[in-house]
């Protein structure tokens, strides 16, 4: 998605919290247990446990369901299944690219929900690195302009090894190699600087114009419903659809 239009959502997405708990502690609990199975449940030698741990306290997870959900992940209690983080990808109409990260403990089930999806909404689902030519995988940090100013997200990003910081107007945004997230994350924590959103995404390097309406709604319509699956962790596109459409959706 473009800038802006990742920011607008991510600020839909805040304000739907409360309405999408479940499934976000849901979430959050799988990313949990896979980033303490892959390095430790210290959050102080694990920078990926120390990320979700954030996220899950920004959105007031329980403590005991993120206790419960690290130990999982060490190994300390039974957990309900392996968990698995798949990438699927696909084509919405208008020939608009979708990358589709899942987590899950049922490979089949999640791969049936997001085929029968994406043909609901006129889509279809294609092989393993068909739009990999399309998209980079980058850190991505959105900022809100109150909880800091150009120069010293500059100064900050830029020391931790990001690549750009770029003033959209209503929202500052950070990029940088995937291999540096972790850093730029730990040195935004550092300064008290809390993202609107912080992830490893998949940034387009072309953007495909949506102009007519119904093409831009089908789209719209398959982002959202793969958006709603439980175990869809984030959706990537690279439309670019008018604000006006995309609030009519």
């Amino acid at each position: 998605m473009s800038g802006h239009s990742k920011w607008a959502t991510t600020k839909r997405h805040k304000a739907a919290v409360d309405a999408k708990r479940g499934k976000l502690f849901s979430l959050l609990g799988k990313e949990l247990t896979l980033a303490a199975r892959s390095g430790g449940g210290d959050p102080e030698f694990n920078p990926r446990l120390r990320t979700v741990i954030n996220s899950a306290k920004a959105v007031n997870m329980p403590s005991e369901n993120v206790d419960r959900a690290i130990k999982k992940g060490t190994g300390e209690i039974a957990g309900q299944g392996a968990i698995e983080e798949l990438i699927y990808e696909g084509y919405a109409a208008g020939g608009v690219g979708v990358i589709v990260e899942a987590t899950t403990d049922n490979k089949n089930r999640t791969a049936s929900e997001i085929r029968s999806t994406f043909t609901k909404a006129g889509g279809n689902l294609a092989g393993a690195g068909a739009l990999a030519y399309n998209f980079q995988k980058r850190g991505q940090f959105l900022i809100d302009p109150k909880n800091a100013n150009e120069e010293l997200l500059l100064q900050i990003a830029l020391d931790a090894g990001a690549e750009d910081v770029v003033n959209h107007g209503d929202h500052f945004e950070i990029l940088c190699p995937a291999s540096e997230f972790y850093s730029v994350s730990r040195a935004l924590e550092d300064k008290k600087i809390q993202p609107e959103s912080a992830e490893v995404a998949y940034i387009p390097n072309s953007l495909i114009a949506v102009e007519d309406a119904d093409v831009a709604r089908r789209v719209l319509k398959l982002i959202n419903a793969l958006d709603e699956l439980d175990d869809v962790k984030n959706v990537f596109a690279n439309f670019d659809i008018d604000e006006k459409i995309q609030a009519s959706a």
